[in-house]
């Protein structure tokens, strides 16, 4: 099947905070009021449940300050996609042995996050060091940060490549990738008013200017301009730390501190200016990397897939409609 860009469906277009993600077969989907979670069952069935959505930002003016308001964007949103993926990891097996437990989807969890750690601060960190090491002594942080800092960054950015390329050749993760293309096209024709039916919801594109995949290069991108802000030299000494292992314990743990500073800042980049530019020039140069990293993290979904993503667009249409109509909701 083709993939049709959005700027050839001719429909106007009205962009929306809908978001969502995709889970284990299936999808969930997240509104201003309410998300929803869909799952194909192995029956063939869709189980569908949705959520009222509560904000700690909601009664916090200091929450909703520019960088701050983005740090807790991404810490809601990774506990939503905790919650998201324990209801379709429950769900998609088609044995009890083969579903999940919450002790399993836990463990899961936290080495996904220690991976991550490894992976995109630790390993870039080693390697830097000893990619520089030759031509700058055993401290090559400390006499050339900034060359320190852009190596680190590149590297970052090429085993977040890597690791996503490696990933996409599993099947498994190439369905969910299918159900990720799925939730974009859905997406797109909802902000078209198309019908949300397959035949009309399979003519737009896998590919979302506020896809998450963007959102993560944008805070490689940024990381690398933060990161090199921090005098490393200066603290070191104050610190007492001159070996090698040191200076590079001090980077990372750094690195880590920094994290909730540099989502909050590519947040406001890609979420809040971005988001709301989509047609402006240099938004679409900007995001162009992220985008052509999206034909590495979507595939072309089957109806089947479009229907699972309806089924969790829905209720979010309804609560939104009723929201703006002021009909009362049941909690």
């Amino acid at each position: 099947m083709s993939d049709i860009t959005v700027e050839r469906v001719e429909a106007p277009i009205t962009h929306t905070h809908i978001g969502g993600q995709a889970v284990l077969e299936g999808i969930m989907m997240r509104g201003r009021y309410n998300w929803a979670v869909a799952v194909r069952t192995p029956d063939g069935t869709i189980h569908t449940e949705e959520h009222d959505l509560h904000s700690a930002a909601e009664n916090r003016a200091w929450m909703r300050k520019p960088v701050i308001r983005g740090v807790v964007a991404l810490v809601e949103t990774l506990s939503l996609a905790m919650r998201a993926f324990t209801i379709s990891a429950s769900l998609s097996g088609e044995t009890e042995e083969e579903q999940l437990s919450s002790k399993e989807i836990g463990f899961s969890l936290i080495f996904g996050v220690g991976l991550a750690v490894l992976l995109f601060i630790v390993l870039p960190a080693v390697a830097t060091n000893l990619a520089l090491t030759p031509f700058y002594g055993k401290n090559p942080a400390t006499v050339q940060p900034f060359v320190w800092n852009v190596v680190d960054g590149v590297l970052r950015v090429a085993a977040f490549f890597v690791y996503i390329w490696a990933i996409s050749r599993l099947q498994d993760i190439q369905r969910v990738f299918a159900y990720h293309g799925a939730e974009h096209k859905t997406i797109h024709a909802y902000e078209h008013g198309m019908e949300l039916e397959p035949e009309a919801i399979q003519r737009f594109s896998t590919k979302h200017m506020r896809c998450g995949t963007s959102f993560l290069l944008m805070v490689m991108v940024v990381a690398i301009f933060v990161f090199s802000l921090v005098p490393v030299r200066a603290i070191a000494a104050e610190m007492g730390w001159t070996s090698r292992w040191q200076i590079l314990a001090l980077l990372i743990i750094s690195r880590l501190i920094l994290i909730p500073l540099v989502a909050g800042l590519a947040y406001e980049i890609t979420v809040k200016w971005a988001g709301n530019r989509p047609n402006n020039p240099i938004v679409r140069v900007l995001l162009w990397p992220g985008l052509q990293l999206q034909r590495m993290t979507t595939r072309e979904p089957d109806d089947e897939m479009i229907e699972v993503a309806v089924a969790a667009m829905q209720p979010i249409i309804v609560r939104e409609g009723a929201e703006t109509l002021g009909v009362p909701q049941a909690v």
